[in-house]
């Protein structure tokens, strides 16, 4: 990934009085100086230009801003996540315009407009035979660090519908709460669901597993008549009307189906065979008055008017790197979506 600069015409000191006039503010600017390696020259005929001469014309023009120390050459290395949405889109734009002749590569431009992006990640448990899946969950949080965004994970602090001991595949007698549950996948990082503000967060993604249909709602028993529990509803509800994204991969989608009247989904494949065991829920959620759109694993649909972004997961009988690529995918949609 390689961005480039070139000096242009323009003075350093006319570049330090524009960027000293903008009613932009400048504080946003927390990316480590590891990322001056992006930079690179451009040939330039009509005088010579290196990559150092670019880098200190780019380095003078934001000097104010950066305010680094005088025994230090390097910009505070603070971490992006930091940055609000908001900030991070102001970087995009200033670093557009710090002149006319500064060109962006377009991957980098497109790195710097998912950073800091917040992505609440909504966790059912531990397990795919009773709470979330979990490569499916750790492909979530892989392809989201992957692009810079931030997870928050959240989960309902309620009793599971039962437990599965995942050797023997059979219920047990146990009694086990879904935050604490989930908490194993979160490394202990999660908050309960009723504590979530849609309005800090930029978009909205639910891993599945059997944890879908037996603790966020009652679909494992009741199919299409389910009810989803309020806590979950509502969360859906609030990130589309605040029309953010919401991305479900495997069995989530149904929540969606019972909640948001219309709209476009996948799980797969709706002709049950080998590779395609759950077929079935395709037609359910058609019954529900949704419209399913058959993808392959590694495929996503996006319904653009109401901001969703599925995929099949572990609905297909795939390898685990298919059913994370698919994920990807979706991760990748999502973040379009909430810029």
């Amino acid at each position: 990934m390689k961005a480039r600069i070139t000096a242009g015409k323009t003075s350093e000191s006319r570049r330090q009085t524009e960027l000293a006039s903008s009613s932009l503010e400048l504080q946003w600017w927390k990316v480590p100086l590891q990322w001056t390696g992006l930079l690179s020259s451009r040939r330039d005929t009509r005088r010579k230009s290196t990559k150092a001469e670019n880098f200190r014309l780019l380095h003078n023009a934001t000097s104010h801003a950066f305010a680094p120390s005088p025994s230090r050459k390097c910009f505070p290395s603070i971490k992006v996540q930091e940055a609000s949405s908001a900030e991070v889109q102001t970087a995009v734009n200033l670093s557009q315009a710090l002149a006319p002749s500064c060109v962006l590569s377009r991957a980098l431009c497109s790195k710097l407009s998912t950073m800091g992006k917040k992505v609440a990640v909504i966790l059912s448990g531990c397990g795919v035979s009773d709470g979330s899946e979990i490569i499916e969950a750790s492909s979530v949080l892989v392809h989201l660090s992957r692009a810079g965004a931030q997870a928050e994970l959240y989960a309902p602090n309620i009793d599971q519908m039962h437990v599965v001991d995942h050797l023997k595949g059979q219920p047990t007698n146990e009694k086990r709460n879904v935050l604490v549950e989930s908490a194993r996948i979160a490394r202990g990082n999660i908050k309960d669901l009723a504590c979530l503000k849609v309005s800090d967060l930029d978009a909205a993604i639910f891993p599945g597993g059997f944890g879908v249909v037996k603790n966020l709602s009652t679909w494992n028993a009741e199919g299409k008549d389910c009810t989803v529990i309020p806590a979950v509803k509502d969360t859906i509800k609030a990130f589309h009307a605040a029309k953010k994204p919401i991305g479900l991969c495997c069995i989530s989608p149904v929540l969606a189906a019972k909640i948001i009247p219309g709209c476009e989904l996948t799980v797969g494949f709706d002709s049950e065979c080998e590779k395609w065991p759950y077929a079935k829920t395709a037609d359910a959620i058609k019954e529900l008055g949704c419209k399913h759109v058959n993808k392959h694993v590694n495929e996503v649909h996006v319904d653009a008017k109401n901001k969703l972004v599925t995929t099949s997961a572990f609905m297909c009988n795939a390898p685990a790197h298919e059913v994370c690529d698919g994920i990807g995918n979706m991760v990748k949609d999502v973040l379009k979506l909430a810029q």
